[in-house]
């Protein structure tokens, strides 16, 4: 029922976990994908193998914390596809940060990897979907940004940026047919929660504070994303899209 077809999607982050499955769903869609990685370039190989048949899939070497190669990402990918349609922003990282212990230097590598990242891909593919007056902007946050995270503020602090960011951008586009919503997930068992999942007991303890009684896989965010992106949600902007199996129930 969702078919992307001629359309172009952007996926940050997009060699592993939620990203790799966005790849996924996205060319199952139809859609053309461009994705970025940083340094797991066979894992963006072995994707663009996997998944190019019928659609083009691109990855491009992007790091998060470079201006330049964010601006160089978005122009190389117009002129490889032509346009960009769909953006999602999912790239991110998340690591241990209490306050006493936290560095000045700490928080700003996290917070310009997770929001400043987000702003700046942001501004670079608006220009083009306002040409075409056409684009979906999903933004991948977490259920931190809603209700914080303890021993976690900076990324609490910068998944609670990307919501109102996009809460600010969906009301200052919709003129131009650009719709921004999010998806919160809570807990994925992806990579980035391989060493803190590490501990068993942690991990079964986590499983059973979530209702449905199981840790979202990356499939079920990516998912919710290419909803989102599909003419099924074209009345829906400015949304926080909980992912998290009714472990935190605020929207």
């Amino acid at each position: 029922m969702i078919d992307l077809t001629n359309k172009v999607t952007l996926i940050t982050g997009g060699s592993r976990g939620i990203g790799a499955a966005c790849v996924e769903f996205f060319t199952k869609a139809n859609s053309n994908v461009a994705f970025t990685y940083l340094h797991s370039k066979n894992k963006a190989d072995e994707l663009i193998k996997k998944f190019t048949k019928n659609n083009t899939v691109k990855a491009y070497k992007v790091d998060m914390q470079s201006e330049q190669e964010i601006n160089d990402c978005v122009e190389q990918t117009v002129k490889d596809f032509g346009k960009i349609d769909i953006l999602v922003h999912n790239a991110g990282i998340w690591n241990d940060g209490t306050l006493e212990k936290m560095t000045l230097k700490h928080w700003d590598e996290l917070i310009r990897i997770n929001l400043t990242s987000n702003f700046l891909f942001v501004k670079a593919v608006v220009p083009i979907m306002k040409k075409n007056n056409f684009g979906r902007i999903i933004n991948v946050s977490s259920t931190a940004g809603q209700r914080g995270e303890a021993f976690h503020s900076h990324y609490a602090a910068s998944k609670g940026g990307i919501i109102s960011f996009t809460k600010s951008l969906a009301v200052e586009l919709a003129p131009y047919n650009i719709t921004v919503n999010s998806v919160a997930p809570g807990w994925v068992d992806t990579e980035m929660n391989n060493e803190v999942f590490a501990d068993e007991s942690f991990k079964e303890e986590i499983r059973k504070s979530i209702p449905v009684g199981r840790i979202a896989t990356a499939e079920d965010i990516a998912g919710p994303i290419l909803f989102l992106a599909s003419d099924l949600a074209r009345h829906i902007n400015g949304e926080i899209l909980n992912v998290n199996g009714g472990s935190v129930l605020c929207g």
